[in-house]
């Protein structure tokens, strides 16, 4: 007889249940869930990059405004991006949601997750140059209120964090570190909140009226409830940039050394970060403008909070296994056991 040997659950007779039990397939890790929540805000963005004004000339203009400010080298190819954009407005523009579709997709399905996540790093550092004009952080305007150093790049760096492969090594603290390894991964948390304490002091937004006015503009569409807290928000910073300024980058600074303290410490200054993306997510992005009818993302606001998420200290640190090869071995795992034909 052959020696094959068959996966049977433990405890089941010949006349038993034979079907696999619904606990014996492989929950999603907290790494997984990570990607989901990746993949949905792509596909937000596929949605957002559909709707009607997008396949207008509105649509190249908001492109074009993104090299207001930028350097030539930088300004050039995003004019040129935005002028092919305006000849061929229903074609780009569809190629474009097609795109965010695919990605969102792509990430959604295990079996072509890291294709998926490949492709966001590539299409992201195109966009976040091409669209968001490096997300303006070469200009004097740049503010974490108001959104830099862009949303896109934060979709790239959450992809490297997020990659469905572990490092060799000893267990990782949180969800970030397994696929880069803990230094890689607290130093691009160090690197992208501290640049958010720089742009923080900026001198526009140390300007008396500097973040009052960043705040108080208010976007077509923007819903009554919605521009109401923006406006009280803007009192209440009205001359007061050079303090508000100074505090939002303590608070800034703070959350960029959190992920080098103890563990306490540590989720102490990620909650404060969530609160920070919440605040300016709210009031200085207004959402993302996404109930106006003419934004192409959500803002920083979520990724920010998903970055967070992926920092925030596992009770017991471990490295599992990648997870595309979740599912394979299942005589290794409990509850069943190998047995042999007779």
């Amino acid at each position: 007889m052959s020696e094959l040997a068959v996966a049977r659950p433990e405890g089941s007779g010949a006349g038993g249940h034979t079907g696999v039990s619904a606990a014996a397939w492989p929950a999603a890790d907290t790494r997984r869930l990570l990607q989901l929540v990746l993949g949905a805000l792509w596909l937000l963005d596929a949605i957002l990059q559909v709707q009607s004004i997008m396949f207008t000339r509105a649509f190249s203009r908001m492109l074009a405004g993104s090299a207001s400010g930028n350097p030539a080298l930088v300004a050039h190819p995003i004019s040129w991006n935005a002028g092919l954009v305006a000849q061929h407005g229903m074609v780009s523009n569809a190629l474009f949601a097609a795109v965010q579709l695919l990605l969102g997709l792509g990430i959604a399905w295990r079996r072509t997750v890291r294709v998926a996540l490949g492709a966001s790093i590539v299409w992201s550092l195109g966009v976040w140059w091409l669209g968001e004009g490096l997300g303006g952080v070469l200009t004097p305007a740049a503010s974490p209120v108001t959104g830099a150093p862009g949303a896109v790049i934060l979709y790239a760096l959450l992809a490297v964090l997020l990659w469905p492969q572990d490092r060799r090594g000893g267990p990782a603290p949180f969800v970030a570190a397994r696929a880069i390894g803990t230094p890689a991964a607290r130093g691009l948390w160090l690197l992208l909140w501290g640049s958010l304490a720089y742009f923080a002091v900026q001198p526009a937004n140390r300007a008396p009226q500097g973040l009052s006015d960043l705040v108080s503009a208010m976007a077509a569409g923007e819903p009554g409830w919605l521009g109401s807290i923006r406006q009280h928000s803007a009192a209440l910073l009205a001359g007061q940039g050079l303090l508000a300024s100074v505090l939002l980058a303590i608070a800034l600074a703070m959350v960029a050394v959190g992920v080098y303290l103890p563990r306490p410490a540590a989720r102490a200054t990620l909650l404060l970060a969530v609160v920070l993306a919440a605040a300016t997510w709210v009031v200085g992005q207004a959402l993302g403008g996404i109930l106006t009818g003419m934004s192409t993302d959500p803002g920083t606001g979520p990724l920010l909070m998903l970055l967070a998420a992926a920092y925030w200290p596992t009770a017991a640190a471990r490295n599992s296994a990648p997870d595309d090869e979740r599912g394979r071995g299942w005589p290794d795992r409990p509850g069943w056991r190998t047995v042999s034909p007779r």
